[in-house]
């Protein structure tokens, strides 16, 4: 499997990437998404995660 990330800037640490997932779960602090095949967890800690900004 081959992957590649779009982007005018090189990958440094503390980088803005964007990873296309599968909102698997929605909890009251917590947001299950499917990237691959795995499941990872994320905080909703910013409105903005929903949104999409």
């Amino acid at each position: 499997m081959k992957m590649t990330a779009e982007t005018n800037k090189p990958i440094t640490i503390n980088s803005t990437i964007s990873l296309k997932g599968i909102v698997k779960a929605i909890f009251q602090d917590t947001m299950h998404v499917q990237i691959g095949g795995k499941i990872i967890t994320l905080p909703i800690n910013d409105d903005k995660i929903l949104k999409g900004e």
